[in-house]
Parts: C-alpha cells; structure tokens; sequence
C-alpha cells in the first residue's frame, strides 16, 4: 500500500474514519486525537494523522509538515487536560522491537502522574 491511503484494514484509520468508535479530545483537518482505551496515566490520548503514515520511520519531505502541525496540535491538548504546567511524556513507538501495535504513526500524551526513567 502506498502511503497517504487510508488503510482499509488499519485500526487508526478506522477510527479516523468513524468506523470504529473514539472517545475524541480533538479533530482538524489534518490529525485526530482520542482516548487510548488502556490508558497508563491519569491522562492518556493518542494523537494521529488522518493520513495513513506507518511510522516515524515513514516521515520523510512529502508529509513532513503533517507531523510538524502535530507537535503544535499537542502542546493545546495538554494545556485542554490540564498537564501542561506539571509536565507530560509523548512518546511514539516505532517497529516490533519498539512496541508499536497499530501500524499508524501515533503520538501517546500521557500525563497526570510521575514519570518514571527509563520508561520501559
């Protein structure tokens, strides 16, 4: 698959999508952001981009100003939660061996408790 698609058989897509039920915290017209449903913190919300990307891995020139527009898109969601003051991780996992489960590139935002180092 080519990326840029939507992903028929991607989870993230399908939440984007509105296949697939979300509890939303944000939407524009370039990312999406939600409630994970195993949250590891008091505050835990994932941040995607509508547009199907596999990973960090995949970022290159041609959707780069997708993932820049996401990291200004996260600071308001922590300040919207009320973590932006106290401090919050975000984290991206990448690959097998990185423990990413979705093949969709995603940004955790967790926050509202002690990070712990190193994370895992």
């Amino acid at each position: 698959m080519k990326e840029g698609l939507i992903a028929m058989d991607c989870l993230f897509c399908s939440i984007v999508a509105g296949d697939i039920p979300s509890t939303k915290v944000y939407e524009d017209d370039i990312c999406y952001a939600f409630r994970d449903i195993d949250p590891q913190g008091p505050v835990h919300v994932l941040v995607v981009p509508k547009q199907h990307i596999q990973s960090v891995n995949a970022v290159d020139d041609t959707n780069k100003d997708i993932v820049a527009h996401i990291f200004t898109v996260i600071p308001k969601i922590a300040e919207a939660e009320g973590i932006a003051e106290e401090g919050y991780r975000v984290v991206s996992n990448i690959g097998e061996r990185g423990q990413q489960t979705v093949p969709h590139l995603h940004f955790h935002i967790i926050g509202g408790r002690d990070m712990t180092w190193p994370p895992g």
